[in-house]
Parts: C-alpha cells; structure tokens; sequence
C-alpha cells in the first residue's frame, strides 16, 4: 500500500491558510510547479492544433488580435464563435476554417482565458477528459499547461496579485488517490459499484491466504452482540472453505423449504452462526456463491454475496433545511423535490430492508431516521415535531433536531444558504439523539444536498461508519462563473461556504448515489455537476487543483422512481382519485380569481401546457411563460397553466421567489395573457397533484420541465407516470431519462424560439393525427416502467452500503490520511468562514406557512414577528457524545419545550430611548449649571 503523502505546511498573513504542498513519489510533475497529471490522452489538442493555426495563420491572427484586443477576460463558447464571425466576414473563408481540426477543437472548448498576449483554452474532448493549452496571440505558438496554470490564467482576469501569489492557499486531493483503482473509459463514469467488485475480485485471486480480509470481515459481522455468519472456529480461508464443503453437502440433502432453526445447531457445531438463510435451499445457495468466490471469485458473485451479507439494519438519512415533513410543506421556500424523493427512497429501502432480513432467516427490526431540523416557528404543519412516524413505514421515522444558539433554540426557517453557522452543533446533537434511539450505531449513514451531505461526513466520521452522499444539486454549475467570481455572489449565496462544504463531503463520502450520467459528466457538450468539481478556482480564497475526479469508483448511478399508487395513467379510471375532480375543475377553470389562482382559460377546449416547479431562477417558469407570450402560433393551440409559488411577493422570504414572482407579473402584463393562462399557487398534496396531471392528460395536453439545469426531474417521471406527453430540459438528467421524440422530446432552455416552437409542432401533428398523443404517451410509459422504478434503486442503494463497507476497511489507511487532510481544511479553513458568515435578521427570513383549507393547502403569509437578529450559533459547547445518564428517549411523538429567543427592541424603540436620554442628560447639565 501506498504511504499517504507528507505535508509541508506554511502560515502566511491569515493563520486559517495554509499552503498544502504535496508530493508524492510516483506522481510525476511538468516543468511547473503544482502541476496535475493529465490523461494520458490529453495531448490531442498539442497534436492537432498547432497545424490547425498553421492553415489558417492569416485568419487566426486577425481572430486572436481580436481576442486580446478587449483586455482580460473570460470568454464562453459562445464568444468565441461570434467573435470569429465578426472577424471572418467571408462567409466561405469561415465555414473553410471552422469545419477543419481548429473548429472541433474551438467546438471542444469549455471556455477561454484571455491574459494578453495569452489565451489559455480548456478543451473538454470527452467527459472526464480535458486539455488545457495556452496560444501566444502574437506568434501563435502552443503550449500544453496543466490544469493549476490554467486557473492562475482565470485567476489573473479578477485577481491579478493573489494569482501571482506563490504562498495562495492550494488544494490538493489527488495525491490521496494515487493507488486508488480508477475506470478508463467515459463510458463506464457511474458504475462504480461493478468496478469495485471487479477489484475485489482481483485482489482476492491468487493464493489461498488472498481472501483473509474477506474472512476476517465476516468474524467481524454481529447484532446486539450476537454473532453472524461465522465464529472463531473459522478464522482462516482454509478452515471456512472446508467447512463450506462439508456444510453443503449437509444443506443439500434437506428439503428446499426446511427452516434454519431445525438444522441451526448443526452448522453451529461446523463454525456457521445465523444469517445464511431462512432455510435450506437459501442457505445452500449462500454458501455455493461464498465457495465459489473463495475458489475462483468473479464479479458478479462478489456482488451476489455482499447482498446477501446480514450487515445493514439501521439506516440514517440527513436532510436538513427547509420544511421537512409529510403534508402541507410542498412549495414551501427551499422545499422541493428532495422530501418527496426520500420520503419514497424511505418507504423503498424499508421494504427491501425486510424483505432480505426475511431471507437472512433473522428476526431484526430496522429502523431507518430521516433526521431533519426542527422549526419551532413552523405553523399549519408538522415541522415543530420532534419524532414523526412516516406513512405507509412500520419501522421509519422522521428525527427533527433543533438548531440550538448561545440565545436557545433557534425559531425561524433559514435558507439553505444561510444554514452553515449551525451546522456543526447540529450534528453533535443529532449523532446524541440517533444513538439515544437506535441504542447502537447506525450501519449507514445516507447525506442529502450540501447541508446534509456536510452534516452525514461529520456524523460517519465520529461514529466509524459508512457514509453515501446524493447532491441533488450541486450550486456551482447553476451559476455561470460561480467560483472564480465568487465574492460577487458571496453576500447572497454564500458560496465561500458551500463550495468548500460540498468539496469536503464528496472526499470523505465513501460512495456517492446520482441519478443520471450526467450528474456526474454531463453530456456532449454540457460539463457535468461533479465534472465541474475536478479543479477550480476561487481568487482571493483558494485553487483547487484537484478535488474530485469522476473516473472514481465512488461514482454509482441509481435512478429513482415514483410512487406509483399516486403517479399512474389517466385511462386507469377505476383507480383515479374522483373526490379531487370537482376541486380541480374549479382550479383550472373558475373565471374568479382569488388566493389560490389568478388569469382564466377562455377557451377550455385547447389542450393544456402544463409546468409544476418551485418559482427558483433556475427552474426557468418565468423563460417558459415569456415562450408562450412570443409565440403567437402556440397561444392559438394550447393554453398555459403553471403551478408555483405565490402572487403576492410580500408573502415570501425568499429572495430568488420574491424576484421571479414580480417578473411573472411583469410576463403577464407585457403579453398579455389573461384569458390565455392560469396561473396556480403552490400546491402541497401530492394525491390532488397526481389528478391534476391526469386532468390535464384528459385534455390531450402536456408537461414540460424548462429548467435551465435539472439534476434529475422527479416532475418529469411524475408526468410520465401519468400518461402526459412531457417535454424537458436538455439540460441534465431528464435528457437521459426521455428518448428524444419517442419517450417525450428534449427542449433546449437557452433557445426559447426552437423549444416553444417544437412544442408547437406537437400539437399541430396531433391535430392531424389523433393516435399521436397516445404513442408518446405510451412511450413515456414504457420508459417508466422499464428504466425507473423504487425497487431498483432500494436495491442498489443497500448493495452499495454492504459492498463499500468492506472497500472501506480494506482501505483503511488511505482513508485515514485523506481524512487528516479533510479535517484540516474543516476546522481550518471552513469553520471559519462559517462563523463569520453574515447571516439575515430573523425577520427577514421568517417564511410563510401553509393554511389548510376544505380543498386545498394553499401557503399564506405567517404571522409577522419583532424585528431581531439571528443569534449566532453556539461556539464552546459539550459533544453531546459525552453526555450520560440521560433517560432513553421513547419513540414516538414528542411534546418538547424550547428556550424562546430574546427579541431585541425595534428600531423606533431605540429612538425613543436615546431621545428621553438626551433630555435627562440635558436636565442634569442645566441642574450643575444651577447650583455653581
């Protein structure tokens, strides 16, 4: 094994940066210094490009004369094309040139560096494979560069002193997978899971005594301090393996049915203990996939036998901001998608959880804890609960936990941006309630988003335990130039914090769950979420020449499903949820309007354009209701109705809604559209919103998902569960999950024009032909069915947890040195930035809550409270590990008490205050001047 690197490590002018020089002795180095070590294909670009100026010299001249002729700045592909345009009038020149190798390679790039009289270019060949070059914009000369050259080049355009700094603060990860087995072809990104198998299966070949980790595994495995699969009687390969032929022999002669209780004390006798099976023939199959694993192992018995291994029972899931809870959150401000998908993910891995504890022949309850923030403010739902019960679950709870302050118990929601200053000592008394509850530790520790993601590597680093991480979402790649422009955005995002969050959770995550390909490497000319994550820069804070590299192993795609007893097709009448129709024929098509929906449909004979979201900037709802004001065509076929957020933006907190919900008012005016769209507040039960969609399927109409980036699209599977021809974004994970025009169609979110008039062209092929909206609709269904289900993915999310948690242990000591390094950038460098965040007045962030009423949860504005600021979050507190002899917590509903947050007196108070001062100190002054 690999020695984990040294660190030199030197302070400069703010003691929380330090420098963090690596080395390693088989990674080899450029000229330059802290240079990475490029794909052994990367030298594409050095080939071909060279000539490629050669060729066109006189064009190519003139094109980078231009380039630096406007100073430092960063170019996007975009830029380059029209720039090239401007400078090659000729039409037939410039086709001439941009055909050849120079215009594959300028199709490659990502973007362009200019530092006159340098352009430095990332050239993306393929996901995962990337060429950075630098052009002398006088002589046309190339150079190949390393990553960490290129970021100083971005770092110049901002911040020209820091680049040049040599004591910058720089990041390193990858010295820490020198050994570690990568994949090599794009091709493979995501199948992590197999490729470790296929590892395990390598490391395991050979002589008899290779497969000792694996025995010694197996001695390790227990529940309440029972002993599992085998004892101490077999403690080497070859004791196991002659007690697996005898055992077998034995297994083989009982009938298939026989319980293991009726033969239990004669395996014990030959060393095996309970969990083989719950009879004969699973017990016999077991031992043959173990037998042949041990003899000549092969991938798909590795895996085989790690899902059949009694080793994952109580699961914990971290979700941590917005409103987490069962009903009336939905819509919410930061309330999504994400609680409908783990609460279904919860409801799954419960049943798969039972289901294999049943093979086992084991008589264990799981528990799984979705653990989430308790709001004491939270009003018209569940979210001030402590312990909740999750429906349709026998075994699987919600944990809140509160966030607690040097003031108490924090009242108020907070954004998922302003949440980093609690984080630390929410973790601490979350991991002393999960194992006041479990009585023991978790088997698998499961992270959601930045927040949660940040909180599970705190939690399964304390506690030894395996750790997935799912981003849903990863900030960086919503915002163009998020990094290297950071501090512009740093007050309202603050992505200082998150970005340095989500880097140490995607390091210290033993695997990492996405839904789709592109999460992870994007597409053909789209970088992905985690792609985006290999090196980057923020000037002025850090470079990181290395943080995550998506040929890694960790990677696992999982896709989700939905739950199809509320998501299924329209034409299925006998199931369809009658008592919703009458409320939801009023919500689409009452002339009134009220608190729940403003405009009409004037006329309700045209099919209907249908879109559901969050009114966030990047799920592009405004973009999509301007599509449908420019485009006179489509207003005739279809009518328009969105459902989100609110009307009134005074209602909301939110500062991404507040800006949408004044646009979409402004969209409606300039087109307008009164008469030709609905406009529908949030709604938040997800029964009355699988009708809905069926509704809208009965009026031949579609779904469409604009968002400029979508991770996954749970709204996209929704659609097309219920049978609605739906068009999604090409950007992210719905391009993956549609077929382009057989499943439903990709529709690009950055050419409104061409989106809204392909749309347009569906309902007029419809119009002509009639059997046309059922093929789509059935191809989507088809799609579904065949691709994303909830069984699935339960059962590669527990595969991987059995699976990595033995990959986990035979890499014990590089996991240890990496996991040094990751506490040195937390305690150093992010806890930091976390206390010093300046984070919003309560006011400012107190949200609205949801209202029941008889037919609807339509969210109204909360009551308002005094004007305060946050507290800061607690500083020196006790680790809650070390806390006894507190009574055990009973599971169940809790009636919890909190410390009220001291109000600070309003400003006109304060007036009043220093005025009455000013007149007594005034009196006192007259009154010595009296007496001399």
């Amino acid at each position: 094994m690999l020695h984990p690197p040294f660190f030199v490590s030197s302070y400069i002018k703010n003691p929380i940066f330090l420098v963090l020089n690596q080395t390693h002795p088989t990674k080899p180095r450029l000229a330059n210094e802290n240079v990475q070590i490029m794909s052994t294909s990367s030298s594409a670009a050095m080939d071909t490009m060279p000539d490629a100026l050669r060729q066109s010299r006189y064009h190519m001249k003139r094109c980078f004369s231009r380039f630096v002729g406007m100073g430092r700045r960063l170019m996007k592909p975009q830029h380059l094309k029209d720039e090239i345009e401007q400078t090659i009038e000729d039409k037939a020149e410039r086709s001439k040139v941009l055909e050849g190798s120079l215009g594959d390679i300028l199709c490659s790039t990502q973007e362009a560096a200019v530092v006159p009289p340098n352009v430095a270019f990332a050239i993306r060949h393929n996901p995962g494979i990337w060429d950075y070059v630098k052009v002398d914009s006088d002589t046309l000369s190339v150079d190949l560069i390393s990553s960490t050259d290129y970021l100083k080049f971005k770092e110049m355009i901002v911040d020209d002193k820091w680049a040049k700094d040599e004591n910058a603060l720089e990041i390193d990860f990858g010295a820490f997978d020198a050994g570690t087995p990568k994949l090599s072809l794009p091709t493979s990104i995501g199948n992590g899971l197999g490729y470790i198998s296929k590892f395990m299966t390598s490391m395991l070949t050979g002589k008899t005594e290779s497969a000792k980790p694996l025995v010694n595994y197996l001695l390790t495995l227990e529940r309440n301090g029972e002993k599992l699969m085998i004892n101490e009687a077999l403690n080497t390969v070859a004791n196991l393996q002659a007690a697996l032929v005898i055992a077998e022999v034995f297994v083989s002669a009982l009938p298939k049915d026989t319980p293991y209780q009726n033969f239990e004390q004669r395996l014990k006798e030959w060393g095996f203990e309970k969990g083989w099976g719950g009879n004969a023939e699973r017990v016999r199959q077991t031992m043959r996939i173990l037998s042949e694993v041990l003899q000549a192992p092969d991938p798909i018995n590795m895996e085989a036998f790690f899902s059949r291994l009694p080793v994952i029972y109580n699961i914990v899931i971290f979700s941590i901001h917005g409103y987490f809870g069962q009903a009336d959150v939905l819509g919410l401000p930061d309330t999504g998608g994400q609680v409908v998908y783990i609460l279904d993910q919860v409801r799954a891995l419960e049943e798969e959880l039972l289901s294999r504890i049943k093979q086992q022949g084991l008589n264990v309850k799981p528990q799984i804890l979705v653990v989430t923030r308790l709001i004491p403010d939270a009003k018209g739902n569940k979210c001030n609960q402590e312990m909740e019960p999750i429906v349709n679950t026998m075994h699987s709870h919600i944990l809140r936990v509160p966030f607690n302050t040097e003031k108490g118990v924090l009242g108020p929601w907070v954004s998922r941006f302003d949440i980093y200053p609690y984080l630390e000592r929410f973790s601490q008394d979350a991991t002393a309630k999960i194992l006041e509850i479990m009585e023991r530790k978790p088997d698998l520790i499961i992270g959601n988003y930045t927040d949660g993601n940040l909180v599970a590597s705190l939690v399964a680093n304390k506690l030894g335990v395996t750790q997935g991480t799912i981003a849903h979402a990863l900030e960086k790649t919503k915002y163009e130039d998020s990094d290297v422009k950071w501090r512009d955005l740093d007050s309202k995002y603050h992505f200082s914090c998150q970005f340095t969050a989500d880097m140490i959770a995607m390091n210290a995550a033993d695997f990492i769950i996405t839904s789709t390909y592109q999460e992870i490497a994007g597409s053909k000319n789209r970088t992905g979420q985690y792609e985006s994550h290999v090196s980057f820069t923020m000037p002025g804070l850090y470079r990181v020449a290395s943080c995550i590299d998506v040929f890694d192993p960790k990677f696992n795609i999982a896709s989700p499903g939905a739950d199809q007893s509320v998501y299924f097709p329209s034409m299925e009448k006998p199931k369809r949820f009658a008592k919703f129709q009458p409320a939801i024929e009023e919500l689409l098509f009452s002339k009134e309007e009220n608190q729940e929906h403003i405009g009409f449909l004037a006329d309700r004979k045209k099919p209907i354009m249908f879109s559901m979201a969050r009114l966030d900037t990047v799920k592009n709802i405004t973009g999509l209701t301007e599509w449908f004001g420019k485009n006179k065509r489509l207003r005739k076929l279809a009518n328009l109705v969105i459902v989100g957020g609110f009307f009134d933006f005074t209602k909301s907190k939110d500062r991404e809604e507040i800006s949408e919900i004044k646009k979409m008012h402004f969209l409606i005016e300039k087109y307008q559209l009164k008469g030709q769209m609905r406009w529908i507040a949030a709604q938040t039960d997800r029964y009355r919103n699988g009708e809905l969609y069926r509704c809208i399927a009965d009026s031949k109409g579609v779904f469409v998902q604009p968002a400029l980036y979508e991770a996954f699209g749970l709204t996209v599977i929704e659609a097309m569960n219920c049978g609605l021809p739906t068009f999604a974004t090409n950007q992210g994970g719905p391009a993956e999950i549609i077929v382009d025009g057989v499943s439903g169609f990709h529709i690009d979110p950055n050419n409104g024009d061409e989106s809204s008039n392909k749309i347009a062209d569906f309902f007029e092929k419809c119009k002509g032909d009639s059997s046309y909206w059922s093929r789509v609709s059935q191809g989507g269904l088809n799609r579904i069915n065949e691709c994303y289900t909830w069984k699935i993915y339960a059962n590669k999310v527990l595969d991987m947890g059995s699976v990595y948690g033995f990959w986990r242990r035979m890499n014990k000591e590089r996991k240890q040195a990496k996991q040094r390094y990751i506490d040195i950038l937390y305690n150093l460098l992010f806890k930091k930035m976390a206390k010093n965040l300046a984070v919003p007045s309560e006011e400012s962030r107190q949200p609205v809550t949801p209202s029941k009423t008889r037919e609807s949860q339509q969210p109204v504005a909360s009551e308002r409270h005094d004007s305060a600021a946050t507290p800061a979050p607690l500083e020196d507190h006790k680790d809650p590990l070390a806390r006894n002899g507190e009574g055990k917590q009973l599971m169940g509903i809790q009636k919890v008490e909190y410390t009220r947050l001291p109000r600070t007196p309003c400003v006109c108070h304060w007036f009043c205050l220093c005025i009455s001062s000013a007149i007594v100190v005034y009196a006192l002054l007259k009154l010595y001047g009296m007496f001399n």
